[in-house]
């Protein structure tokens, strides 16, 4: 009887060895990090109207601090990236928001599910 105790004791614990194992893959970054130029608009207006520019920063910055999710938008492929923070469950407006309709340089890991293309961010700077 012991002898069984112990094989679903060790198969429990290589069982939960395993599923920790396939959770960590689950949450680990795909591809490389990547660096490019890109710009810093509010995903509303930018989306809703086309709102991009210096004429559109108070806006912006407004909808920004109000909740509205910061993006960047690719100058050199046109693709826009839903930023994710350092922690991926964290909101990345407060790192974009000094930003906000500005050009920046970002460097992050690239991620896209069912079409929706994020950045993992792992720096932002001011562009050139």
């Amino acid at each position: 009887m012991k002898t069984h105790h112990r094989l679903v004791g060790l198969w429990a614990i290589v069982s939960l060895g395993i599923g920790l194992s396939a959770l960590g893959l689950a949450h680990e970054k795909k591809g490389a990090p990547k660096t490019f130029v890109g710009h810093v608009v509010d995903l509303a207006c930018y989306v809703g109207h086309g709102s991009i520019g210096e004429s559109h920063r108070e806006c912006a910055t407004t909808c920004a601090r109000a909740g509205i999710p910061l993006a960047i938008l690719d100058q050199a492929s046109g693709t826009l990236y839903v930023p994710l923070g350092k922690d991926h469950h964290a909101p990345a407006n407060k790192e974009l928001l000094p930003f906000v309709e500005s050009n920046v340089r970002v460097t992050g890991t690239i991620v896209e599910k069912d079409g929706l293309k994020a950045i993992l961010l792992e720096s932002v700077s001011k562009a050139d």
